[in-house]
């Protein structure tokens, strides 16, 4: 069991999304060795919300499964600090995956490997999945794009 609990402010972040997704998170929080929550704009947006990401840059999108409630972000912390290290986001994505297997799920899509439709699917790490992600766009000459702390139901 882990010592971390989601506060009130990322359950609020929580409403509105896909009920099954929700429960990804709150599966995870109780077994994760890192400590995460939800942060600004990581669950329902509005069509205006994604407008405005896209025209900062912070997402590149307007079909994002945000506005269908179909994806969640998550934000690492390391004591009270929000953490961008990248090692800590495989270790969560590692984390959400087995929480999304133990409570029967049947499809989940990570940011960190968006060559898999279905990361429930892979047999390796969270890890692996992003270092073949990376391989594989490379060889095709294409821009590597990794969007790590999301998460969504569909392709």
């Amino acid at each position: 069991m882990s010592e971390f609990k989601l506060s009130k402010t990322s359950l609020g972040r929580l409403e509105g999304v896909d009920e099954e997704l929700v429960a990804i998170v709150k599966r995870a929080i109780t077994i994760t060795p890192i400590d995460f929550g939800i942060p600004w704009m990581g669950g329902l947006r509005t069509i205006e919300d994604q407008r405005e990401l896209v025209k900062k840059k912070v997402s590149h999108t307007m079909k994002s499964k945000h506005i269908e409630g179909k994806a969640f972000d998550v934000v690492a912390y390391v004591g009270a600090r929000a953490s961008w290290e990248i090692a800590l986001y495989d270790d969560l994505a590692d984390t959400i995956i087995k929480s999304a297997k133990e409570i029967g799920v049947e499809q989940l899509k990570w940011g960190g490997a968006w060559h898999i439709d279905n990361i429930l699917e892979w047999k390796g790490t969270a890890l692996e999945a992003y270092d073949d992600m990376v391989k594989v766009r490379t060889d095709q000459g294409r821009r590597v794009f990794t969007d790590m702390p999301h998460f969504q139901k569909g392709v």
